[in-house]
């Protein structure tokens, strides 16, 4: 196979005529005659041999970037801006221009066009191409061999020479400065960075500096020059690639000893966007098509608090002592949670969860190890970093890899007979998982391998993908790993003499073999690679990617999905654009929901813009202003004065009552109990201008096999609805649903404690029906809420989109009412209340007027003074229901309902004041 190129892609000729557009005014490619007249080529003759020349001058390049950037919807650039030091040291006086091109998109063919453009429009020759990795050299070295065809037919077979920079061929800088052909160095940033410094004496006293070695490239030679000093004499253009890798000060000022006559920047994720000329980004790449769609597999734990959960977090250690930072389950109010805690020797885990039985027996810390990485209990229980205890997670991980295997089959089902071979990549964040290594230098299968090599036996096996792939499971994946002086490509092991030679070796095979990786032959088709696995590696066929994480992948989503992103090609080498085709799958250990959120909270990170609405922003505040002399205003204290008083309220009901309603109700109400599941949820992934959004598009669950060991019932749903023992016991016998209890105890505690509680909530407010019963509230004589607290909200700073401004300043107490979550019911009762005249004053409640109730404080939403015959004073509380113009109670939620009603009962007691729940202001004074 050979991959082909398509020379039309508007998108792409858009990214390079922007940079040819720079040098309007330099001399055309015609008078490209070596000359040493500054105004005649761009060209120079140097002692040294040819160089690239600039001509036009810093205000024609600076009037060339603003109408490229015009041109682009750009901002203009102030200056043509230059790098700069931490301590805001410039560097270099050459400009430095910023391409934004998503992954995936053809950023690499994009500058090596680039390069051939800037040599047909100019004459350009010399340039260099810096690179932050062994991989993405290794990456551009390939792009060069398979586009040279392409280029040579596109420009009339052009001279072009390229080489990979290595300290043992120094001498070979010395025909890159002579050459009149078109030269690209390639060269790893870490190659020259390291400059050569001569032994000085410090002027202030202190210690002299040392001779510094420096770089093979910065040793002056025996011939008395530096072989970067030939570079230098070419003046070249600087290619940056991912130059958000190249920003620290070492890397900066070796950049500049290049002697660039400018830096072009290429990356999706910049850190600094020096002069912006073109920008591609997710948004725009994934709306035109350019890039795979994503879908999301989850495969998550649903909720099983019946394991003793724990999970090494870190340690701190001190100097005479060490603790640990564990992940344990912790009963809450609320039901248990995952919660963080640190312990030290001797602390016992049952008290720090707050007595859930799982951990009563013998989860005393018994040794911290911080070396080592590992915390050991009393009863003999270990677990390392990386590898939690009591978790779900070989049978997550296993699920994993099932859910990769299914996808792939399913898609070879559809691609194959298209003449598209399906990649799948799985990053590992262990080598020993896929794969285990002897002293003697022998391998074994770790437990990802003989889990997949069963997985892909079973589907291979089914009817409905028979004759599919016909290969046995042990030939159809492999592992590449650069690991302690061993790199093991996905066809053979290598050794290397230093890591960085073994990583080289490894990527160089599996970029050299990229075009044999994508033919039907290659039986080769599931990649394990491991997941601190860098930019600069990608195929246009991975279809699936799988990450294997014992503990929370740490890899970016937008690194983890830019291995799969580019359209997939066929047979012949072509590019396939049809979008149903394109869709990569991410089988993720979390929610789709959790994924789609961190993916675009990456993209604004990286300087995405997404709907002002998608996004706040926080310039985007204002500040709330208390208007001055509110205290003597007569309309605002005559309001105040009638609801400023404080009461106490009293409960009553029958415990018999509630015993019996409350077993009716988890007899009725309470689900199946059923034994623990993990959930395998199928979604896509939209990118669009309204933000990263994730559909579910299928679900099913899995049982788990677990044993559990029976909790205290009566007590922990004691401990969780605060009733007495013995009433909890009666209402559990009396559902006649302890049963359920055997197949998930901790689900059963939970719901029946959840089902309690919301009768006992029912309770205290409504009572059991009899007469006095319910919540009860009377005034206090010399208890109120303080006037003054109002001026602590003063100055306030809220969202913009979180208020609505005041005009008429007259009718209440601060320049902008605040609204709770940009409530639509609210901001149209405040504009209404300015806007009527009957209305004299109108308070937005703050959060501190709250009245306490037996289900947690109620705070309302409005105080309101209106005019009728008389001034009749309101306590409101603005909700909407349905689709009617009035309030409908019985659409509440359960929790509201309750805090209304002891609203309406705490209100009763202000004979003055009414209060009501509304939609409009219109319903409130009707």
């Amino acid at each position: 196979m050979k991959l082909q190129f398509d020379a039309h892609q508007d998108y792409q000729l858009e990214a390079i005529r922007a940079v040819v557009a720079l040098f309007e005014g330099q001399p055309d490619a015609s008078q490209s005659a070596v000359t040493r007249d500054d105004t005649l080529s761009s060209l120079a003759l140097t002692e040294t041999g040819i160089a690239n020349r600039r001509v036009i001058d810093d205000a024609q390049w600076l009037a060339n970037l603003h109408a490229v950037q015009e041109a682009h919807g750009i901002e203009p650039s102030e200056t043509l801006a230059t790098m700069a030091l931490d301590n805001g040291t410039l560097v270099g006086s050459f400009p430095n221009f910023t391409v934004e091109m998503e992954t995936g998109t053809g950023k690499t063919y994009v500058y090596l066009r680039t390069i051939h453009e800037l040599s047909k429009t100019y004459g350009f020759k010399k340039f260099v191409i810096v690179v932050p990795s062994v991989a993405i050299r290794e990456g551009v070295l390939s792009s060069l061999k398979i586009t040279r065809e392409h280029f040579q037919t596109l420009y009339d077979y052009e001279p072009v020479k390229f080489m990979a920079y290595s300290s043992g061929s120094v001498n070979e800088l010395r025909n890159f400065a002579l050459s009149d052909a078109i030269q690209i160095l390639v060269i790893n940033i870490d190659a020259f960075a390291k400059d050569s410094t001569e032994a000085s004496d410090d002027a202030t006293g202190g210690k002299a500096k040392k001779k510094a070695k420096g770089n093979v490239i910065n040793q002056v030679r025996e011939t008395g020059v530096k072989p970067i000093e030939f570079i230098q004499a070419a003046h070249p253009v600087v290619i940056l690639d991912e130059p958000q890798n190249l920003e620290t000060d070492i890397r900066k000022q070796a950049i500049a000893r290049l002697n660039p006559l400018c830096t072009l920047r290429y990356s999706a994720t910049h850190r600094n966007a020096y002069n912006l000329i073109y920008s591609l980004d997710p948004v725009r790449a994934y709306e035109l098509g350019l890039v795979k769609q994503i879908g999301v597999d989850s495969v998550i734990e649903l909720k099983d608090a019946n394991q003793a959960f724990i999970e090494v977090e870190g340690f701190k250690t001190g100097k005479r002592s060490v603790s640990a930072k564990l992940s344990i389950w912790v009963n809450q109010a609320q039901g248990p949670d995952k919660k963080s805690v640190t312990v030290k020797n001797g602390d016992d885990l049952y008290t720090l969860s707050n007595q859930r039985e799982i951990y009563r027996n013998g989860f005393i810390v018994n040794e911290i190890d911080a070396g080592e990485g590992f915390v050991t209990f009393a009863n003999d229980v270990r677990v390392a970093v990386g590898r939690p205890h009591g978790a779900l997670t070989d049978a997550i991980l296993r699920l994993q890899i099932e859910a990769t295997v299914r996808r792939h089959f399913e898609k070879a089902r559809k691609l194959h007979p298209l003449g598209i071979k399906v990649l799948s990549v799985f990053f590992i964040d262990r080598v020993a998982n896929y794969r285990m290594y002897g002293e003697d230098g022998s391998t074994t299968k770790g437990k990802f391998a003989e889990w997949f090599e069963e997985i892909y036996a079973q589907y291979q096996a089914r009817d409905e993908f028979a004759g599919l792939l016909t290969a046995g499971a042990t030939v159809v994946h492999n592992g590449y790993f650069s690991q302690d002086k061993r790199a093991v490509s996905p066809f053979e092991t290598l050794t290397g003499k230093t890591n960085a030679d073994a990583e080289a070796s490894a990527f160089e095979l599996i970029m050299r073999d990229k075009e044999r990786l994508l033919g039907l032959d290659e039986p080769l088709a599931f990649i394990f690679s491991h997941s601190a696995l860098r930019e600069g590696w990608d195929n246009p066929n991975v279809f699936q990617i799988c990450t294997l994480a014992e503990s929370s992948s740490e890899i970016k989503k937008r690194q983890e999905i830019g291995r799969g992103l580019r359209l997939a090609v066929n047979q012949d080498g072509e590019r396939v654009r049809d979008p149903a085709i394109n869709r990569l799958t991410v089988i993720a250990n979390e929610s789709y929901e959790d994924f789609a959120n961190q993916l675009q909270t990456e993209m604004v990170e990286a300087g995405v813009r997404f709907k002002r609405e998608m996004v706040q922003n926080e310039r985007d505040k204002v500040t709330v202003r208390l208007r001055k002399g509110f205290e003597a205003d007569p309309q605002f204290l005559a309001l105040w004065e009638r609801i400023r008083a404080r009461t106490r309220y009293s409960v009553a009901y029958k415990t018999g009552e509630l015993i019996t309603k409350a077993a009716v109700r988890i007899k009725g109400k309470m689900p199946a109990i059923e034994r623990p599941k993990v959930a395998l949820t199928r979604a896509e992934i939209a990118i669009g201008t309204d933000g990263v959004v994730g559909k579910q598009t299928g679900y099913r669950t899995q049982t788990v096999e677990a044993k559990y060991v029976m909790p205290d019932f009566v007590g922990q749903v004691q401990a969780k609805t605060g009733l007495a023992k013995s009433t909890v016991a009666r209402i559990l016998l009396e559902s006649s649903r302890l049963n359920d209890a055997v197949n998930n105890p901790q689900a059963f505690i939970d719901h029946a404690s959840e089902l309690i509680n919301a009768v006992k909530r029912e309770f205290l407010v409504y009572g059991d029906g009899s007469d006095g019963s319910g919540v009860k509230y009377v005034k206090l004589d010399h208890a109120v809420y303080e006037m003054r607290r109002f001026e602590r909200d003063d100055l306030m700073e809220v969202f913009a989109s979180n208020v609505q401004a005041v005009e008429k300043q007259e009718k209440t107490l601060f320049s902008h009412i605040v609204i709770d979550s940009n409530s639509g019911p609210e901001r149209a009762f405040a504009q209404a209340c300015e806007d009527n005249a009957d209305v004299l004053f109108y308070i937005k409640l703050p959060r501190w007027f709250q009245i306490e109730t037996p289900v947690g404080p109620y705070n309302p939403d409005w105080a309101v003074a209106y005019r009728n015959d008389t001034t009749l004073y309101f306590v409101a509380e603005t909700k909407k229901t349905g689709n009617g113009d009035h309030v409908q109670l019985d659409l509440l939620r359960p929790i509201e309902d309750l805090r209304i009603e002891c609203g309406k009962r705490h209100f009763k007691n202000f004979e003055q004041v009414q209060f009501r729940v509304v939609s409009t202001l219109e319903e409130l004074v009707n």
